[in-house]
């Protein structure tokens, strides 16, 4: 449903924020499809929105740079290229404060110990984060694969109902996704994007590296990735010696760690990284995982599930 973007409007996509919607909005990039990033089924419900879906990080949106600092540690340069360009086109990927692990899904990071933030520059996007009162993860408004979304229409020939609300803004000012820029263990450009490269390196005072390594950093990239440190075995219908099960639907034993009783991949999705942890830190020597359908977010979790069993 596309709405023109009004004070009454943005206080309304930011109650369906809050309670777990999706909400399109646009940013001076290009439009992003926002979920609250603290609440692990509502960006699940991005990755099935988008289609084909990869549980890559996801950049989180906040209102201001205190906000950012208080989910990502800042160094020098860092707070340097925020003073500089944000609000803007730029994201900074940085390391997790200890004390938003607890509160960032699992799923914005996938996994890993850093968080790509940025605040952005649309006069909309930011009083939507005002409003909402939470980070807001937020890629791109489109099906996975095709061209970036840059107006309301754009998003909705893409994604349809699958949004709660579409907050029409007009056509976005910038047209190309952020920058994104890694400040270690090198200050690496992971993205070219809508904050030009030159700009950074006069402000850093020196030539970024490309990221071109072959492990790229990216998730979903690596062939052994997501591991915890008991081996996987997958496709498992109940548990052997020494093991602990991971279930998945109602044939899953009672007393087994179930991502979906019901057999629902949304919220399977978003429990994932969450209870791998939770089996781990008990110490088994193996995980056994019960099959899960491949069809929709299926395809991303048992994707997830066959990176973190190859070989170490």
């Amino acid at each position: 449903m596309i709405v023109t973007a009004n004070e009454e409007t943005i206080a309304q996509a930011a109650r369906i924020l809050r309670r777990g919607g999706l909400v399109a909005f646009p940013t001076e990039t290009v439009y992003g499809l926002g979920a609250d990033a603290t609440n692990g089924q509502a960006v699940a419900r991005i990755f099935e929105a988008k289609g084909r879906p990869r549980f890559n990080p996801l950049i989180a949106h906040v209102a201001d740079l205190a906000a950012a600092r208080d989910l990502a540690d800042f160094g020098d340069a860092a707070l340097a290229l925020a003073t500089k360009f944000w609000p803007g086109p730029l994201t900074l990927v940085l390391p997790l404060r200890p004390g938003a692990r607890t509160r960032i899904s699992e799923l914005v990071t996938a996994g890993l110990d850093t968080l790509a933030v940025r605040v952005p520059a649309h006069p909309i996007a930011r009083r939507l984060l005002a409003a909402a009162g939470v980070p807001i993860a937020a890629p791109s408004a489109n099906i996975s694969g095709r061209v970036s979304p840059t107006s309301a229409r754009h998003v909705e020939e893409d994604l349809g109902p699958a949004v709660d609300m579409i907050l029409d803004g007009g056509p976005a000012q910038t047209g190309l996704e952020s920058t994104i820029l890694a400040l270690s263990p090198v200050p690496a450009l992971l993205r070219p994007g809508g904050q030009p490269r030159e700009e950074i390196e006069a402000l850093l005072g020196f030539r970024l590296q490309d990221y071109r390594e072959t492990g790229v950093r990216a998730p979903g990239q690596l062939a052994s990735h997501y591991a915890p440190r008991a081996t996987l075995r997958l496709n498992a219908k109940s548990a052997g010696p020494g093991e602990l099960l991971l279930g998945f639907g109602p044939r899953a034993p009672e007393g087994a760690l179930n991502l979906s009783r019901s057999g629902e991949l949304r919220e399977a999705a978003a429990n994932l990284f969450a209870y791998l942890r939770a089996l781990d830190a008990q110490g088994p020597a193996q995980i056994a995982v019960m099959p899960i359908p491949e069809a929709g977010l299926g395809e991303a979790i048992n994707d997830r599930l066959r990176r973190a069993s190859a070989p170490r």
